[in-house]
């Protein structure tokens, strides 16, 4: 993975999930490639949505002291997106051209904002590419 990558929260989702081993292991090799090579990065909205889901929806939620942990040791060094006026301007011209949800041309705008070649997320079109960056469900 020598491109420059942006990770959606569903990846850090599947890092945690037992019940899907495949997508489990195909996560945590993602997010540890981030983690060594520098070239993977998350915004301030996936550090928000990793903590939220994980918190109150696992089926064994993380509790705060561990959340915390987490936070610190994986999402903080990998969050470089921080949100501004021209980042949300960016993602309204996303969601008009594409008609994705709103918080979904924000992940756009922000892997864009990053310089990222490809954003993996299995929330859109595998292969699609959005003004210049492309699209890839690592699950399929």
């Amino acid at each position: 993975m020598s491109a420059k990558f942006f990770i959606d929260t569903n990846i850090f989702v599947y890092s945690f999930d037992e019940r899907q081993p495949d997508k489990k292991e195909k996560a945590l090799s993602i997010i540890s490639a981030a983690l060594q090579t520098g070239n993977g990065l998350i915004s301030w909205q996936v550090v928000q949505e990793f903590l939220n889901v994980s918190t109150r929806k696992f089926i064994l939620p993380l509790k705060s002291e561990d959340a915390k942990i987490y936070l610190q040791k994986v999402l903080n060094p990998l969050c470089h997106v921080f949100p501004d006026l021209d980042l949300y301007a960016r993602a309204l011209e996303i969601f008009e051209k594409t008609g994705y949800s709103f918080y979904d041309a924000l992940i756009v705008a922000s892997a864009l904002r990053g310089e990222c070649d490809i954003l993996y997320s299995e929330d859109f079109h595998t292969g699609h590419r959005i003004d210049g960056v492309l699209v890839l469900n690592p699950f399929v």
